[in-house]
């Protein structure tokens, strides 16, 4: 497997947004911010700010649907879990310094998914009960649907999308998609995915997770753009483990339903305008 990527760190601008902020439930907004540490943070209105997990420099790295977990591979190519304020070595001899390979969390967010080569394995929180759920060519940026069955990436090349289908063990390449530069959510049954798709083959990056993308959603059995229905300049979005999606544009993060009704904004805070928008919870 041929990953072509660097190692440079880069962080696109978000604007602050400045939307209204839903009273119904506590939101806990996660973020992933690029500096020399690299920190996963979680931020709570009226609570503030709270560091889930300091990963390094290289954000080879997954927050769970939770909000309370992280985790990532370090530069050696452990696949490190932090829960609860303990750190749990559940994989070794990874891939590390690689900012393509980044792991992803199950929907309950009790398991971990990462690859080693082209096998894609999941293991417990706990480092127990590592096992394999097949092979694809799609090893970057994995996203996980949250029914369990199928997992999505893009090649180290970044010329082909893959969706897994952990029932099977194997992957089937989505049609249509020549180039693509991040994946950042399946929809819950895996019918949908959510990409980056680069302006040309120029433009495919070093494979670094995003701070802002402008999203793509796909039909990931057709290959057929689908539209995404907020207005205005979108800088990143992804689906919830109940179906909901997250919109961010410029000025809002939008929540919509399973239908795809408006159902709240919530406000950013300005501390945030580079970072990774990666959990919504609440």
């Amino acid at each position: 497997m041929k990953v072509l990527v660097g190692v440079v760190l880069g962080a696109a601008l978000v604007v602050p947004m400045t939307a209204q902020t839903a009273t119904a439930a506590q939101e806990k907004l996660v973020y992933f911010s690029y500096d020399k540490t690299g920190k996963v943070r979680a931020y709570e209105k009226g609570e503030g700010w709270s560091t889930l997990a300091g990963t390094g420099a290289m954000p080879q790295m997954a927050a769970a649907p939770d909000g309370r977990k992280a985790a990532w591979i370090t530069q050696g190519g452990k696949l490190v879990v932090k829960a609860g304020g303990k750190l749990t070595t559940v994989a070794t001899k990874l891939q590390g310094g690689t900012p393509c390979l980044t792991p992803t969390w199950s929907a309950d967010s009790k398991q971990v998914a990462y690859v080693q080569g082209e096998t894609v394995m999941a293991v417990r929180a706990d480092g127990t009960g590592a096992r394999k759920l097949g092979s694809s060519k799609g090893v970057c940026h994995l996203a996980w649907s949250a029914d369990g069955r199928y997992l999505a990436g893009y090649t180290g090349e970044a010329n082909g999308l893959y969706r897994l289908d952990t029932k099977t063990g194997k992957a089937a390449k989505i049609r249509g998609v020549k180039w693509v530069t991040h994946v950042q959510s399946l929809s819950p049954d895996g019918s949908r995915v959510v990409v980056q798709v680069p302006a040309n083959p120029q433009a495919l990056g070093d494979g670094t997770w995003p701070s802002a993308f402008s999203p793509v959603l796909l039909d990931t059995t057709t290959g057929k753009k689908l539209s995404i229905p907020v207005k205005g300049r979108l800088t990143g979005a992804f689906y919830r483990p109940d179906g909901s999606m997250v919109v961010r544009s410029a000025g809002r993060v939008v929540i919509l339903d399973k239908d795809g009704q408006e159902v709240r904004r919530l406000t950013e805070p300005a501390a945030a305008k580079d970072a990774a928008l990666l959990q919504v919870t609440g």
